[in-house]
């Protein structure tokens, strides 16, 4: 069985309580043998604790990419990250962090790590957001440009969300986003 490192964005979604069984599924594929990093935005933090099912990797956040640098040719984690991945998979991807990557900003490990990415490694995204959110005319616009960068789309889906109501913006299902990646790594 062949290994591969996967990289797992998490942003500030809801969605982001998903991420166990993400990290469940990943494990237990019988193609790869996925060794499995964690960066999370602050944000996140808050679901991740509150995950469906136990996130049983490593973590990564801001924290850790101060503490790792103190001086000249010490290790820079979101370079050093950027190395270790054979590929990312950001689930979710929330409205804020979209926008942010669309345009370049870096202001936290996750968005560090995009910035740096190496574009001949895939890079998978997992819209997440309320309907309203989606909707808006520059969430196409974002999605476009990530797009036309070589980034993959795994697109929303339409169900009832946490809020109550329905519509698009929900993060498509583990099962989906996990069969899309590695179907994705067998032809390449």
């Amino acid at each position: 069985m062949e290994s591969r490192n996967i990289l797992l964005g998490v942003t500030g979604s809801v969605a982001s309580i998903k991420i166990g069984e993400i990290v469940e599924r990943l494990r237990s594929d019988t193609t790869f043998k996925f060794e499995i990093k964690i960066i999370t935005t602050k944000s996140a933090k808050h679901f991740i604790e509150r995950s469906e099912k136990p996130v049983t990797v490593p973590i990564l956040s801001d924290e850790d990419e101060w503490e790792m640098w103190s001086k000249r040719d010490d290790p820079v984690l979101h370079i050093e990250l950027g190395k270790w991945a054979d590929v990312m998979l950001i689930a979710p991807l929330d409205a804020n962090t979209l926008a942010k990557m669309a345009t370049g900003v870096c202001d936290n490990l996750l968005l560090c790590t995009t910035r740096a990415w190496n574009f001949d490694k895939p890079l998978f995204f997992c819209p997440a957001m309320n309907t309203r959110m989606w909707e808006h005319p520059i969430t196409a616009q974002q999605i476009a440009t990530l797009t036309q960068w070589g980034h993959f789309e795994i697109k929303c889906i339409a169900k009832r969300l946490m809020c109550g109501d329905t519509g698009l913006g929900a993060m498509e299902t583990p099962a989906n986003i996990v069969q899309r990646v590695v179907e994705f790594l067998k032809k390449s």
